[in-house]
């Protein structure tokens, strides 16, 4: 089966999302995903070999056209990701530097959680990352989502009352240290922000 995939126009992580999407439903053996942006193009690349495709290039007028042929089976490190994964957040904003910046990295990394499909079970938020699991916080919604799908949404309740956030909680549950700890040292992998 052939598919196209367009996501000109789109900033990461929606190109890979997209083009994993498709890999996903049903049998996909050909697959062309158009880009615009260099960013987009070496992701899904990357997505693309490490999945078990064959990939050609072709730029045409400043669009990419990304061609996946199916050629063998998804590299070691796909397959690892099959495993039950725990992430740990310790501050609203991902990385250090700019908040803005930070701020829409953080946003675009839980929506990417989002997508990996019953992967992660357990993201525990400590000291200012429970400001994302709270009233007002532009990423609810996606956590809102995430915890539906299953995943525990645990947020540290010395955390919460430290900022005198306790009574405004909007998603998930209110944990401690030592169930954090468990649930990170009992996790196959785990992912600390």
């Amino acid at each position: 089966m052939s598919r196209i995939v367009d996501a000109r126009g789109l900033n990461c992580p929606e190109p890979v999302i997209m083009t994993k999407r498709a890999m996903d439903e049903g049998q996909v053996d050909r697959l062309v995903t158009i880009v615009d942006q260099t960013a987009a193009l070496e992701n899904v690349t990357k997505l693309a070999k490490s999945q078990g495709f064959e990939v050609e290039v072709e730029n045409k007028e400043g669009d990419y056209y990304i061609t996946m042929i199916r050629s063998g089976q998804m590299t070691a490190e796909a397959a690892d990701m099959q495993e039950d994964v725990a992430v740990l957040i310790t501050s609203r904003y991902l990385g250090q530097g700019n908040e803005e910046l930070g701020g829409i990295l953080m946003r675009s990394f839980l929506y990417t959680l989002n997508e990996l499909s019953g992967r992660v079970k357990n993201i525990i938020f400590m000291n200012s990352g429970v400001f994302l699991t709270t009233e007002g916080s532009e990423v609810l919604e996606i956590l809102q989502g995430l915890s539906r799908e299953g995943v525990k949404v645990l947020s540290c309740g010395t955390c919460l009352d430290f900022y005198g956030l306790k009574d405004k909680l909007a998603v998930g549950e209110i944990t401690n240290m030592y169930t954090a700890t468990e649930i990170l040292s009992r996790a196959s992998r785990s992912i600390t922000l």
